[in-house]
């Protein structure tokens, strides 16, 4: 695929900006524990992202149709900026007693994430051919994917010879970088036909899904899945570890690092086949969803910990042959113009589903045993892989919208 100047910088800009959220997020935890030496008041970082998203979703199509989509993604960008400055400013001062203005602070850049997210989206196939969709789709994973493992252990390496605040400030020129670049980009024609009330703009990408039967059917799928892969997150996986494997806690890093590992195989694979898997989107969407069904029931069975290892690799290969397969037939289900508010009302199933699925997961694990937890996972896989077996005729690129 040759990449066209916008897809390019648009791909640039957000990597440049994912490698300072993951920097700036390593600082934030690390900051709120040395300060409070509660691991409960860092866990509750995620949780402060995961609502300040929710909200976001759920209020950025009242923006879509009066602000320019390129616009809205580079002031997003550049509003994460400036509170990231206002981060640097105050870090250095922060103490048990004031520390939780950092929440809000996180929670304020989370929010614009949660407007971003959905709109660079929606811009890339404004920007690639339908032909190159797959393509396109599997570069920015793959990129995303290998800057979120190396990004993790390189901020961690960072606070060894920076101070917190000397590395909020290298973020800021990541994020300041991103907001000039994404800036260039070229601006897309949103047409907007009638004035619609508030409500009416909320609702409409909700109305979309319910109305078009793929969309349907994928927002099913991505609310059964999201609440199966809660099991996935940090304090789960490391109970896992240490009750079921009974490995040093190590592995728990191991595991992770394979589960990453096999995201990027995946994405490259999709790169590298895109004009086969576009010819057959419906098959590999049903065996990436039936195989990581397999692996994580496997998974939660096992107490083997290099099988483990492999495992966590196959969940993340098959889960991302099966996400980027999915991520072009939403593109391509719509017109690009409801792209946006469709983007949005399945950020908002996604983030609900794993705020609930988190706190679920982590009573189910406590009340039933940390194995049983993957054992439901795994049969929430079953059921996606369901809807995808009945759904196969819908789950095909609609060349007539573009």
């Amino acid at each position: 695929m040759k990449m066209n100047k916008n897809f390019s910088v648009l791909l640039l800009g957000q990597s440049l900006a994912n490698m300072g959220d993951v920097l700036y997020m390593v600082c934030v935890i690390s900051t709120i524990f040395d300060i409070t030496g509660s691991a409960t008041a860092a866990s509750f970082v995620p949780f402060t992202v995961t609502s300040a998203m929710f909200v976001s979703s759920l209020l950025t199509p009242l923006l879509i149709g009066k602000i320019n989509l390129k616009w809205l993604l580079a002031g997003t960008q550049i509003g994460k900026t400036m509170l990231l400055l206002i981060l640097g400013f105050i870090l250095s001062g922060l103490t048990t007693s004031n520390y939780s203005v950092i929440y809000l602070l996180i929670g304020l850049i989370a929010f614009l994430d949660g407007c971003a997210n959905p709109i660079s989206q929606t811009l890339v196939p404004h920007y690639v051919k339908p032909d190159n969709l797959v393509q396109a789709n599997g570069i920015i994973q793959t990129v995303t994917q290998i800057l979120q493992a190396v990004m993790w252990f390189i901020g961690s390496m960072f606070l060894i010879i920076l101070s917190a605040q000397q590395l909020v400030w290298l973020v800021g020129v990541l994020f300041a970088i991103s907001s000039g670049l994404l800036c260039l980009l070229e601006s897309v024609s949103y047409v907007v036909t009638e004035k619609k009330g508030k409500v009416e703009q909320i609702k409409e990408g909700w109305q979309t899904l319910a109305n078009t039967e793929v969309l349907r059917r994928i927002a099913w799928i991505d609310l059964v899945e999201t609440l199966s892969g809660t099991v996935w997150i940090a304090a789960i996986l490391l109970v896992f570890v240490n009750d079921a494997l009974h490995a040093d806690d190590k592995w728990w890093g191991f595991i992770n690092g394979a589960f990453f590992a096999g995201l990027i195989l995946g994405s490259m694979y999709c790169i590298k086949y895109f004009s086969f898997i576009e010819k057959k989107l419906g098959t590999f969407i049903f065996v990436g969803s039936f195989a990581t069904f397999l692996s994580t029931l496997w998974f939660g069975l096992n107490s083997v910990p290099i099988l483990a290892l492999l495992l966590s690799f196959f969940v993340g290969l098959f889960g991302q042959i099966k996400s980027i397969p999915q991520q072009t037939i939403i593109q391509t289900s719509v017109a690009k113009e409801k792209l946006a508010t469709v983007y949005t009302s399945l950020g908002t199933i996604g983030t609900g589903a794993f705020g609930i699925g988190s706190v679920v997961m982590g009573f189910l694990a406590d009340l039933l045993g940390i194995r049983f937890v993957f054992v439901i996972s795994g049969f929430l896989l079953l059921i996606v892989s369901i809807i995808v077996y009945k759904s196969d005729h819908l789950l095909v690129r609609n060349v007539m919208e573009q």
